[in-house]
């Protein structure tokens, strides 16, 4: 039976490519907007789940520490 991506609870969801875009935009920075790091998640075609985790982050700049943890445990 196929299962489409955003019927999939949170546990069974792969992080790996936000932790991938985390490694690539965190690489010389200390502190990156909420707007930029969705931004690039789009252009990167991140399941629509994680897109949905990034918007709802609030409005700011945000270390890869900080946003690893309001993403609940996507590890950078």
């Amino acid at each position: 039976m196929w299962v489409a991506e955003d019927d999939l609870p949170d546990e069974d969801l792969d992080t790996r490519p936000l932790d991938e875009l985390l490694d690539d935009l965190y690489h010389g920075q200390e502190r990156i907007s909420q707007a930029d790091i969705y931004r690039r998640a789009v252009a990167a075609e991140l399941p629509s789940q994680l897109l949905s985790r990034l918007s709802a982050l609030p409005q700011g700049e945000y270390s890869v520490d900080e946003v690893t943890d309001l993403l609940g445990g996507a590890q950078p």
